[in-house]
């Protein structure tokens, strides 16, 4: 399982775990697939930032596939 901190990593379509702003204190993670990727750079160290089909915005913790 690959850990969402490269940008190479995640397309449109991929089944990925997220944590939302509001749930970085507590790491719960919310399950969606990837709509848009919204980080520019190559990586980021705390996850890829992307928009889930459900319009909710997080950083990729898992890629799932």
């Amino acid at each position: 399982m690959l850990d969402g901190t490269k940008r190479a990593d995640i397309k449109s379509g991929s089944e990925v775990n997220i944590v939302l702003k509001e749930d970085q204190d507590t790491g719960h993670l919310t399950w969606g697939i990837v709509r848009d990727i919204l980080t520019k750079s190559k990586t980021h160290p705390h996850g890829i930032k992307v928009r889930l089909m459900s319009r909710e915005v997080g950083r990729v913790k898992e890629i799932l596939k």
